[in-house]
């Protein structure tokens, strides 16, 4: 008598926690399904179970862009506006006559290189982006022709001449309006080791003057000359342009990726 009483109040605690496992099995087995579903793996729903419809994002999960994403595009966008209104960017400077040099332009890159073949000489010059001066500094302190170069727009230039053997000579210019300005030269031979530091001669600045003018008709015959340079300032600064605006683009192409 006693024995039946215990099963009949152990029959009675244990059916509430048979109920409380099976909700939790089943509630762990929506889950795991709902895992699969939203994964793109979800069983096929046997026969006479109902199909579940595309279930909503987990509560918090957005597919929103963020704010900072959204204030970077409208900047960018006012940017790109801003660059396509400007004339550089779409403007194309006609070479000046006579001009010797073949022009090799690829987009996204910041140099162009110049070739040109003379008296069985390959000369090659690779001119980098200006360097813009947009005011004057100083006033009456800046009186020489160093503080004058300072306040003067300039773009560089790296000249190389080669010769059939192999060796050339490089020159590094910086070019100003209306006047060439060569810093270094050096006499290269690419048999030489990179492991040893070719002797490159002193500065420029402290070769004779006779030296140094006869190395600037050197290069004015072969072509560098300030009508030379001059139209290469104008073509760096619009090429300056446009590929500001094409980075700009490209910006925005990876935020809203």
């Amino acid at each position: 008598m006693a024995f039946s009483s215990i099963l009949r109040r152990s029959a009675t605690a244990f059916a509430p926690l048979a109920a409380r496992a099976l909700r939790s099995q089943r509630s762990c087995r929506s889950a795991v399904f709902a895992a699969l579903h939203q994964a793109g793996i979800a069983p096929a729903a046997a026969a006479g179970e109902p199909r579940l419809g595309p279930l909503p994002p987990p509560r918090g999960y957005s597919t929103k862009r963020p704010s900072s994403d959204e204030t970077l595009l409208r900047v960018l966008d006012s940017e790109i506006q801003c660059a396509e209104e400007t004339d550089e960017h779409d403007r194309v400077e006609e070479a000046p006559g006579g001009f010797p040099f073949e022009i090799e332009d690829k987009p996204g890159f910041q140099t162009i290189t110049l070739s040109r073949k003379y008296q069985g000489e390959e000369i090659k010059v690779e001119v980098s982006m200006p360097d813009l001066v947009t005011g004057e500094d100083g006033g009456e302190d800046n009186q020489n022709d160093d503080d004058e170069k300072a306040n003067q727009s300039s773009i560089p230039l790296v000249v190389s001449v080669a010769k059939g053997n192999g060796q050339f000579i490089e020159f590094c210019c910086t070019a100003y309006p209306d006047e060439i300005a060569i810093d270094s030269l050096a006499v290269k031979n690419p048999e030489n080791s990179e492991d040893q530091i070719a002797y490159e001669g002193p500065d420029f600045q402290d070769l004779d003057e006779n030296l140094q003018k006869a190395f600037h008709k050197y290069l004015e015959i072969r072509g560098i000359k300030p009508s030379t340079t001059n139209f290469l300032h104008e073509y760096m600064i619009n090429k300056d342009s446009r590929e500001y605006l094409m980075w700009l683009k490209n910006l925005k192409k990876f935020v809203e990726a």
